[in-house]
């Protein structure tokens, strides 16, 4: 029986995930300089957007370089997190969650992935009350979920891809049938 935790700090505490897997040390290497540059090229996007979500590759690879390079400038230098998720849901085959795996690779430091398993932790725990499932991501949930993600980050003194990481593993560890109902 895994051990239910009295809140998510303790969680967070007893399960503190700061390695990276080797695919996103790889890809996070390969992105240092994109804040510099102000943009992303298609293949780092197609790169990043398959390491998310493999299955809508033939959409990934119908957005233009121009296009791509026009979304992730306009996602790198928006003023709020709306407006930058929204700049990269533009591009075709892009959700919620791949863009929010754009933002991540590009800097870990300040963004987590939206991810199934990590809100259904997070609804476990009552910092979320909408969408037990985890599907169905909007621009608010995105916010939301962002401003959870650091003010945990925040607290632990770590980087919000951190708090996110740990939560995805704590999550395999304790589901129990399908993740998909």
């Amino acid at each position: 029986m895994e051990k239910r935790y009295s809140d998510l700090t303790e969680l967070l505490r007893d399960n503190l995930k700061n390695s990276e897997e080797p695919t996103a040390v790889e890809l996070i290497k390969k992105l240092k300089n994109a804040k510099g540059k102000g943009f992303i090229s298609k293949k780092q996007f197609c790169d990043i957007a398959m390491w998310k979500s493999p299955r809508p590759k033939k959409h990934y690879q119908k957005n233009l370089e121009r296009e791509i390079k026009e979304a992730s400038r306009m996602a790198l230098s928006a003023k709020s997190e709306e407006e930058k998720i929204e700049s990269l849901t533009r591009l075709k085959g892009v959700s919620i969650p791949v863009a929010s795996s754009i933002l991540t690779i590009i800097d870990p430091k300040k963004y987590g992935i939206i991810d199934i398993r990590v809100w259904q932790t997070l609804y476990l725990y009552n910092e979320i009350s909408t969408k037990p499932s985890g599907q169905g991501f909007t621009v608010k949930d995105w916010g939301n979920y962002l401003s959870i993600l650091r003010r945990y980050a925040s607290q632990l003194n770590v980087n919000v891809r951190d708090i996110e990481r740990t939560l995805f593993f704590h999550h395999r560890e304790i589901q129990e049938g399908n993740l998909y109902k």
